[in-house]
């Protein structure tokens, strides 16, 4: 893992663990995820759109054996449904802004089921422009939600129901794969979930978006 993504999680960790560091523990987290984001933004400066759909570690073990619009996709479809479905119990940015249409995405999931031979056909039918303008959309309305949550929530866990309203959108696949997805969500309380998934699956993905983009690169220019 990146040291210096890997040490501002851990001081946002300790941080947010204290009533008197709550309030930078969220700075540190904002902090992160703006390097990130801008690593993130930085594919599509310098990535063609169909670069997006290359998996160049098909048969890999590992994140990185998807592509990059795969990657972005699950990360914010993700926070949307924990951010707004379970947390704050109102409607996704993907259903409020019609992303779906906007995206041309196949799917409403988090992708979780997609094998590997069908996440470059998924990828290749994501229109780049409005996957970029959805996860910038989806950044800043989880970020100001954060930004207004007292320190006291942070041991909050997520009401019952929610999960039940969860179900009801099947926004999560229910193949093995992804089935376990409600039950480890509401499993954790709202600090958990500010660790998995708004910081450390950022990074996760992040870091396999980043070599992902490497090994095109390196391709493009042998």
């Amino acid at each position: 893992m990146n040291q210096e993504w890997s040490e501002q999680n851990k001081t946002m960790q300790t941080q947010l663990k204290k009533r008197a560091s709550f309030a930078q523990g969220m700075q540190t987290l904002f902090s992160l995820r703006k390097d990130l984001m801008q690593a993130m933004l930085s594919c599509k400066e310098s990535l063609s759109a169909a670069d997006f759909s290359v998996q160049p570690f098909l048969h890999a073990t590992g994140l990185h054996n998807s592509t990059i619009a795969y990657s972005l996709w699950h990360i914010f479809r993700i926070e949307d449904i924990v951010m707004h479905t379970l947390i704050a119990g109102d409607e996704q940015i993907f259903f409020s802004g019609g992303y779906q249409q906007r995206m041309h995405a196949p799917i409403i999931t988090t992708g979780n089921e997609l094998t590997c031979g069908a996440i470059a056909d998924f990828s290749a039918q994501l229109d780049i422009d409005g996957l970029y303008q959805y996860i910038s959309e989806v950044q800043h309305s989880t970020e100001i939600s954060l930004n207004d949550m007292p320190f006291e929530m942070l041991k909050s866990r997520i009401p019952s129901g929610r999960k039940t309203v969860l179900q009801g959108l099947h926004v999560v696949s229910e193949d093995e794969s992804a089935a376990w997805l409600p039950d480890y969500w509401c499993g954790k309380d709202i600090r958990g979930l500010i660790q998995m998934p708004f910081s450390r699956h950022w990074i996760m993905h992040t870091e396999a978006i980043l070599r992902i983009r490497a090994k095109i690169e390196k391709k493009r220019s042998a």
